[in-house]
C-alpha cells in the first residue's frame, strides 16, 4: 500500500493515478475539510498531523510499501522529518516537487527566499498588504501591524483554519475564505476590493494558481512578494505524475497491496 502524503491538487491527481495503475493508496490529510474534497472523489483517506509522532504511530501500524510527499513545499523542515521517518523504517520517500513560475525581468515581482524576508520587503511597498499563502506561516506577517500595515489574508474554508486567523487577531472583514485556485480576473476583483498595495505569495506553480495571481497583479500595477520554494535535497524526487508513477512501479510491490 501506498502512503501519499496530501495537501495539494496535485496529490490528488497523483493519488489518482496510481490508484487507475492499480495501486493501493491511503491519503493523509491534516484537515476535515481536505478529507472531504478527497473522500468526495472516492479515496481513501485518514486525517491526522504530520508529527513525527504521528507519522511514527501511522507506518508502525500499517504495511506501507512507499511514502508519497505532495504537501506544500513552503515547510523544508516537515520535508525532512518525514524523510527521516521514512529511513527509520526502511521505507522509501518520495517527494513531488511542482514546477516552479518562470518570471520574466522587470515584471513587478520581488523574489525573496523566506517569510521573514517576504514580511520586511512588503512592508517597505505598501500599507495594505493582501496575503495569498495560506495559514500556516501567518505569524511571521504579524509585526506589520505595529508598522499600521493593513493585512488580507486569503485561507481555505475550513473552520479550524478560520479560527486561527481569528486567533492570531484577525478582523473578519480581513478574512477572505475560498477555495483556489483562482481565475486571473477572480484575482484582479479581490485586489481592487480591498484596495490592494501589495501582494504576497508562495511559487506553487501553475497548478497552485501562482501565474494567474501575478498576471492579474501585473495588470493591476501592484507589486508582488514571491516566496520562492527552499527545496531540500532528497535522493528521490519527481517533478511529474510519470516520474512519480515509473518510480512507484520501479520498487515491484508485490500485489501492489
Amino acid at each position: 500500500m501506498i502512503l501519499l502524503l496530501a495537501g495539494t491538487s496535485e496529490g490528488r491527481e497523483l493519488g489518482k493515478l496510481l490508484q487507475e495503475s492499480g495501486f493501493r493508496v491511503m491519503f493523509r490529510v491534516t484537515t476535515e475539510y481536505g478529507r472531504d474534497l478527497v473522500q468526495g472523489e472516492g479515496l481513501d483517506v485518514a486525517v491526522g498531523t504530520n508529527s513525527r509522532t504521528a507519522l511514527l504511530e501511522l507506518l508502525s501500524t500499517n504495511s506501507f510499501r512507499v511514502v508519497v510527499d505532495t504537501t506544500h513545499q513552503g515547510a523544508p523542515e516537515q520535508e525532512m522529518l518525514a524523510e527521516e521517518v521514512c529511513r527509520e523504517f526502511g521505507i522509501p520517500y518520495l517527494r513531488f516537487i511542482r514546477e516552479e513560475t518562470f518570471l520574466t525581468a522587470g515584471a513587478g515581482v520581488h523574489q525573496v527566499g523566506s517569510w521573514e524576508e517576504a514580511a520586511a520587503v512588503a512592508a517597505g511597498l505598501g500599507n495594505t498588504i493582501f496575503l495569498t499563502t495560506g495559514s500556516n506561516q501567518l505569524e511571521k506577517f504579524l509585526p506589520l501591524w505595529k508598522e499600521k500595515k493593513r493585512l488580507v489574508v486569503r485561507v481555505i474554508p475550513e473552520y479550524q483554519v478560520i479560527k486561527k486567523c481569528q486567533d492570531l487577531g484577525f478582523s473578519p472583514k480581513d478574512i477572505v475564505a475560498m477555495q483556489g485556485p483562482f481565475s486571473k480576473q477572480v484575482n484582479k476583483a479581490m485586489f481592487q476590493a480591498f484596495k490592494t498595495e501589495v501582494v504576497v505569495t508562495r511559487d506553487s506553480g501553475k497548478a497552485g494558481g501562482t501565474d494567474t495571481k501575478l498576471s492579474a497583479a501585473r495588470e493591476l500595477k501592484i507589486p508582488v512578494v514571491l516566496i520562492k520554494g527552499q527545496h531540500p535535497k532528497h535522493p528521490c524526487q519527481a517533478r511529474s505524475f510519470q516520474e512519480a508513477l515509473a518510480f512507484v512501479q520501479g520498487l515491484e510491490i508485490v500485489s501492489k497491496e
